[in-house]
């Protein structure tokens, strides 16, 4: 089985099972957006993680193995995402990523924010004009070295 085929089934245990992705994040030990990253695929699960998830979804041992190797990163693929609220994240990098890269330059000087030092939070606000969505994106900064 591979690591696609893997994610594909944990989507589908999950779906019939009523799950959700906090409860499996719960039963794991790790924050939700950590933890539906390694279901799906992006992250590498210790041992006792993917022993965790294993039990919670009723996947086999050699499945648990899956999730516990390295993964290969990037879900996407090279073209456009056609998912619309996948697009958006892309528009907003379309639109504003020269603008992030450079008040970022300017706080902080050259560098990138790190995508492995990081960590993601993912918030409903209620509002009477609709929910608002509230990603927090937390990378550290990562000068790049003169040599």
């Amino acid at each position: 089985m591979t690591r696609a085929e893997l994610t594909e089934k944990i989507i589908a245990i999950k779906i019939k099972k009523g799950l959700t992705w906090a409860g499996l994040a719960k039963k794991i030990g790790q924050s939700e957006c950590w933890a539906t990253a390694a279901l799906m695929g992006q992250m590498q699960m210790s041992e006792k993680e993917a022993k965790a998830a294993a039990k919670a979804l009723g996947l086999t041992a050699d499945e648990a193995k899956i999730l516990a190797t390295c993964p290969y990163r990037g879900s996407l693929g090279q073209s456009v995402p056609t998912d619309p609220l996948v697009y958006r994240f892309y528009e907003i990098i379309q639109v504003y990523g020269t603008t992030i890269k450079a008040l970022i330059e300017e706080k902080y000087g050259d560098g990138i924010m790190s995508a492995i030092d990081f960590s993601m939070d993912i918030k409903k606000q209620p509002d009477p004009k609709g929910d608002r969505v509230i990603v927090t994106l937390n990378g550290k900064f990562l000068p790049y070295r003169r040599y």
